[in-house]
């Protein structure tokens, strides 16, 4: 099976900083295979045919605490939840000087479609779909002073989120599927 490891807060403002290709040889002696790693903020694809996504997370947050003496937490996805993730994902939204467009990748915890009743979302400014793994969030460049994303920074529903724009994700999803 295909997965992504999407770390939470490495290599973020000069904070736990963490090396990719040290990471990739850490995900590689903790038994994941084919392992890609996708720019500094923590996307890792990679193989595995026997470990359940929670059991995987387990063992490579361990990994990282083991090998770089940080907590971490590690969001495990498999392909499926990215197909499913990215049929929902608006084609036309982009990541650019006109538009910022997000995918807030969701833990467990909050993993339900009443997520949306914790957020300010703000009607003609903010477009915001929920879907099973994930919040996808739009907002037009001008407007993201008066958007409620930049309200859900440093909430509980933020804790339990990573966050990535739109074009590392449709990077991410393209690389799982030629895996």
């Amino acid at each position: 099976m295909v997965y992504v490891a999407l770390l939470r807060g490495i290599n973020v403002g000069g904070k736990n900083k963490i090396d990719m290709k040290l990471l990739k040889k850490s995900f590689e002696q903790a038994g994941m295979n084919n392992v890609v790693t996708y720019i500094n903020s923590g996307n890792i694809v990679f193989t595995d045919s026997h470990r359940t996504k929670a059991t995987i997370s387990r063992i490579l947050e361990t990994s990282i605490q083991e090998n770089f003496g940080l907590q971490i937490k590690v969001l495990v996805l498999d392909i499926d939840d990215m197909n499913r993730i990215m049929s929902a994902l608006p084609e036309p939204w982009t990541n650019d000087d006109q538009t910022r467009s997000d995918v807030h990748f969701l833990w467990d915890e909050i993993n339900h479609e009443s997520v949306l009743d914790m957020l300010v979302i703000k009607p003609g400014i903010d477009e915001v779909i929920y879907v099973p793994g994930a919040i996808l969030w739009s907002v037009s460049r001008q407007n993201v002073t008066r958007s409620g994303m930049t309200k859900i920074i440093g909430s509980d529903i933020y804790r339990q989120t990573t966050v990535r724009n739109v074009n590392t994700t449709r990077k991410i999803y393209e690389l799982m599927r030629h895996s």
